[in-house]
């Protein structure tokens, strides 16, 4: 993994910038860095019901609120 980190210079900066940003603003929503539920299991839902979140909301800006709806409904 360093040697290919080191090959290309810049890859940590792309990583920074398209996979921690999600989890940065998933961690601001919880308002913690903690999760509710104890068990694994549902710790996994609950963090699928977060990245959800994320991507819905995403879309929304992306495309807007009527044409989620429309491509839902197609």
């Amino acid at each position: 993994m360093y040697a290919r980190m080191n090959e290309v210079p810049g890859v940590m900066r792309v990583r920074r910038c398209t996979v921690e940003h999600p989890f940065e603003t998933i961690n601001a929503w919880m308002g913690a860095t903690h999760f509710q539920m104890r068990e694994l299991r549902n710790v996994r839902s609950e963090m699928a019901f977060h990245v959800l979140a994320y991507n819905i909301k995403r879309v929304i800006n992306m495309i807007g609120a009527g044409a989620l709806l429309k491509a839902i409904t197609a």
